[in-house]
């Protein structure tokens, strides 16, 4: 039996800091570190905008549930989710059952500040990435917040200073776990 309050699990958009605050909060944590975007390229061999070009966004989320669905049996880990993983009822309701669920929240322009550079996110290929973020947010971010059983804001945070906000949350629901 998993216990949900050994797991982590951090949602939200591309570019709210997922994997790298929950690579340093798995150390903190004493936690393995695992993301989904990663565990899928290990098991295809291939990188995330590749199996987007090949098999379309379906495709793709085919491949994220099933990688969901193998790590949310996992105890006492953190796992940084991709973006859209919310997308799926599936989905949503295995992270909710299995874990500790923390939506990293980032506004449009701090996100797109974040990916300016990046060329490897095949949602933001396109002329007008910050409206595309825009349309993004405006799309998931009531499902973000309806799953999650925190909600914390990015944009004026440092990374120490969300890992210790992160550090307490667990804190306060291990100490109230009955």
């Amino acid at each position: 039996m998993v216990n949900k309050l050994n797991n982590v699990f951090l949602i939200g958009p591309m570019g709210s800091g997922k994997t790298t605050i929950g690579k340093k909060l798995a150390n903190k944590a004493e936690k393995k570190f695992y993301d989904t975007d990663e565990e899928i390229k290990k098991n295809t061999g291939a990188d995330i905008p590749l199996i987007f070009e090949i098999e379309g966004d379906s495709g793709f989320r085919e491949r994220e549930k099933k990688i969901i669905s193998k790590l949310v049996l996992l105890n006492n880990i953190v796992l940084s989710t991709g973006g859209g993983v919310i997308l799926d009822e599936e989905n949503r309701n295995m992270l909710a059952d299995n874990g500790l669920v923390i939506y990293l929240k980032s506004s449009a322009e701090k996100i797109y500040k974040r990916t300016s550079g990046d060329k490897s996110r095949p949602l933001l290929q396109g002329n007008d990435r910050l409206g595309k973020i825009k349309e993004i947010l405006a799309e998931r971010e009531s499902i973000y917040a309806s799953i999650a059983d925190e909600v914390v804001e990015t944009d004026i945070l440092g990374t120490s200073e969300i890992l210790q906000k992160i550090l307490k949350l667990i804190n306060k629901y291990e100490n109230n776990k009955s």
